[in-house]
């Protein structure tokens, strides 16, 4: 049994009217996301990012060469508003991992584009990330792994089909 499970139990003493089985689901994925938050952020911080600096750093990365987006497909790969995206780049220009430049094709936008240092750091730092992710997912056995992907690929399918 665990603090969910005392959750449940004093909710079907409680109100025992109602089936406060979602509750059970919702909980632990809270408390889980809150724990894996919090180890994922200590890879980041050991490299002075945040979860969010290592967003864009990552979405750059993974572009492919030249490692250059516009900050609107940054804004659609990471689902923030401009606003948001606008001070994760100058926090990362700042500190030379990006840079920004008048986009060649559009003269009216902006290219964001990694630096050398840039590209070192965020290489470094998936590779951490990765080797933590790999740790923290030790605990669930790979057949469970299999059924949890699919689970969550269907309910996220369904979620965002709203």
């Amino acid at each position: 049994m665990d603090h969910v499970d005392r959750i449940l139990s004093q909710w079907n003493r409680e109100r025992p009217d109602l089936d406060v089985g979602p509750m059970g689901t919702f909980g632990r994925l809270k408390r889980l996301a809150d724990h894996l938050s919090s180890e994922l952020g200590r890879v980041y911080e050991a490299h002075d990012l945040t979860a969010a600096g290592f967003d864009v750093l990552a979405t750059l990365r993974r572009s492919g060469a030249p490692y250059t987006l516009s900050p609107s497909a940054l804004i659609s790969s990471t689902m923030v508003t401009s606003g948001t995206m606008t001070n994760r780049l100058c926090r990362l220009e700042a500190a030379a991992l990006i840079t920004r430049q008048p986009d060649p094709e559009d003269g009216r936008g902006q290219a964001v584009t990694l630096t050398p240092r840039g590209f070192e750091l965020i290489d470094r730092v998936v590779t951490e990330h990765v080797a933590n992710q790999h740790r923290l997912i030790a605990g669930l056995p790979s057949e469970l792994r299999d059924h949890l992907d699919a689970g969550l690929r269907a309910w996220l399918a369904a979620t965002e089909a709203e």
